[in-house]
């Protein structure tokens, strides 16, 4: 499956399963929820007061959280059926607002922005494009932005089956969804080591966060890294 047919696979699981999708941010074990809360006071902590960009926004579940805090945020998210249920929420007008766009095309966004947020959109990112990616990402924001970022550690037995296909860079994971459909979905996991070799050449003041299941980080845009941002197409 080529890159393009892996990234119509994503959105088509994720379209799929909206209406199941936040049942994972009520699982019962306190280790897990802990984390959650913790990760979520980090983020209202580094954003108050921010004009936010949200990437992979999904059904709003962290927008929800930013709203008291923030100014104002923008929530995207390439799945209809997510920004459906996004806007259920019915969260304030004056402060939420909602766009069915590309995280890798950004420059069609409008609005001016010194803060951004992409939750549990990172392992989906293509390692090919992974680069490409994060310089769109700050050239959109601008320099001295906070960013906030948060996902998943690798946990065995965990997330659906783990596979590996021979000749790729990333790993994917076979997910069962109450519809009956099955997808194979890229998920590349990090460790803090990972995280900080990626970040670090981009980023000021990087601060890394790991729990058991799941890590989060915020820095600030580095000046020198708002230059070309993404190219077109794939």
């Amino acid at each position: 499956m080529d890159l393009r047919s892996r990234l119509s696979e994503l959105m088509r699981y994720y379209d799929r399963r909206a209406p199941e999708y936040e049942e994972l941010y009520y699982r019962t074990d306190p280790l897990r929820r802990g984390e959650l809360e913790r990760a979520a006071a980090t983020m209202r902590n580094c954003l108050e007061e921010r004009r936010v960009l949200e990437l992979a926004c999904g059904t709003g579940y962290w927008t929800e959280r930013l709203v008291g805090c923030v100014r104002s945020v923008l929530a995207v998210d390439s799945s209809s059926e997510m920004l459906s249920l996004a806007r259920r929420k019915k969260l304030p007008r004056d402060v939420v607002d909602y766009s069915l766009a590309d995280a890798y095309h950004l420059e069609s966004i409008n609005g001016e922005f010194d803060g951004g947020m992409a939750n549990f959109w990172l392992s989906h990112v293509p390692k090919s494009i992974l680069g490409r990616f994060v310089d769109g990402f700050h050239k959109r924001l601008g320099p001295g932005a906070v960013v906030f970022m948060m996902d998943n550690f690798q946990i065995a037995g965990y997330g659906g089956e783990f596979i590996r296909v021979a000749g790729s860079e990333d790993t994917f994971r076979r997910r069962e969804l109450q519809d009956g459909s099955s997808h194979e979905i890229i998920k590349n996991y990090y460790d803090e080591a990972e995280l900080r070799r990626l970040l670090s050449p981009h980023a000021d003041g990087l601060e890394v966060h790991a729990g058991e299941y799941y890590w989060w980080l915020n820095y600030r845009v580095a000046e020198k890294d708002v230059g070309s941002g993404v190219a077109s197409g794939f």
